[in-house]
């Protein structure tokens, strides 16, 4: 087995122990920092298929904005000290059975399709080429999209000073 497998599948091990951790713990903080490890193996994956701006997306968006966001929420609610807050599981079997249908149909769909070999190719960056494409082709709805989310942000400043001055 060469090293960029053995490699691929200890990210897949380390990948799938974490979400399980994410969904079966009973520790709220750990689940956030399993999370960390599960977002970092996908954008490992993303690496694996030559997506690099999808693995520094992932990377900068969901491990550097939305987990840290998570994490301070959870010590923020919670007392930094009170590291025993526990979360609820209500319906383990209904949730094993739900998690073995889902098992159930993606294996049949992975060993009744037809897979066929393809060659490999070499791994260019992808990064300048969508560069380049939301500056040229794509630039109005760039810009719509940036005004909509200015709004947006604004909006929402304006909410949160209103909803302070009211109290």
């Amino acid at each position: 087995m060469e090293a960029t497998q053995v490699l691929f599948w200890f990210i897949a091990v380390v990948t799938i122990l974490s979400a399980g951790i994410v969904a079966f713990s009973s520790k709220l903080i750990h689940s956030a920092f399993a999370l960390l490890a599960t977002l970092v193996g996908f954008a490992a994956f993303y690496v694996y298929l030559g997506a690099d701006f999808l693995a520094v997306a992932q990377i900068m968006i969901y491990v550097g904005g939305i987990l840290i966001l998570i994490i301070f929420g959870v010590m923020m609610t919670h007392r930094i000290y009170d590291t025993s807050k526990r979360t609820a599981h209500n319906s383990l079997i209904l949730s094993l059975l739900g998690g073995a249908a889902m098992a159930a149909i993606l294996g049949m769909i992975i060993f009744r399709s037809p897979w066929t070999a393809t060659v490999f190719k070499t791994l260019k960056p992808t990064t300048s080429m969508i560069g380049t494409s939301i500056l040229t082709n794509y630039l109005l709805p760039f810009e719509v999209i940036s005004v909509l989310l200015l709004g947006a942000l604004v909006g929402a400043v304006y909410l949160a000073r209103r909803e302070e001055d009211e109290e």
